[in-house]
């Protein structure tokens, strides 16, 4: 399985590429970030463009099998948060547009999952990227975010699957109720 991770932001939003092989074992594909600084910051609409076409590249070019996005957190500044959700808009519309699953995670949510607490720092989710996708160096703190998610999809995924399989063990050996409701 494929998956993208988006960490999205007004300015740079951060993407990374990994596959899950056999198992829990994870492989780095790509990373990076996709940015509108050079854009007028007035300009919202060609900043939002900019972000739907840039994952719809991402799309094309690697091919996922499914995404996952940040969850917007809200910040002191009400505007920030305005500007950040349409950001998230716009890639959560590219994503769905390309028919991908999209899972959502809170930063603490990654933080948690890929430096084992949700009060990670930037540099520690940094480095234990860099240390599950065995990568040479450090990835920017965007693509590392990013990567962190589609890391935290990977390992939630595996979790899904397994409770989806002993729920369907399960609904076996119970009852069910004449509407074909299972208990």
């Amino acid at each position: 399985m494929r998956i993208l991770g988006i960490d999205p932001g007004l300015q740079t939003t951060g993407f990374g590429v990994i596959d899950v092989v056999s198992g829990q074992q994870l492989e780095y594909v790509a990373s990076g970030t996709i940015t509108t600084t050079h854009l007028d910051r007035g300009d919202l609409p060609a900043r939002l463009k900019v972000l739907f076409d840039g994952i719809g590249e991402l799309r094309v070019r690697y091919q996922p099998d499914a995404a996952a996005i940040e969850i917007v957190f809200v910040n002191v500044n009400p505007q920030s948060t305005l500007l950040l959700g349409q950001a998230r808009g716009a890639c959560v519309t590219a994503l769905v547009t390309a028919n991908l699953a999209i899972a959502e995670y809170t930063p603490m949510q990654m933080k948690q999952a890929v430096a084992g607490t949700g009060k990670a720092a930037k540099k520690q989710v940094q480095l234990m990227v860099q240390r599950l996708l065995s990568l040479p160096g450090l990835p920017g703190e965007d693509a590392a975010d990013a990567l962190g998610l589609a890391i935290t999809h990977a390992h939630a995924s595996v979790a899904t699957e397994r409770i989806r399989a002993a729920g369907q063990v399960a609904r076996r050996s119970t009852g069910a109720y004449k509407t074909g409701r299972v208990i």
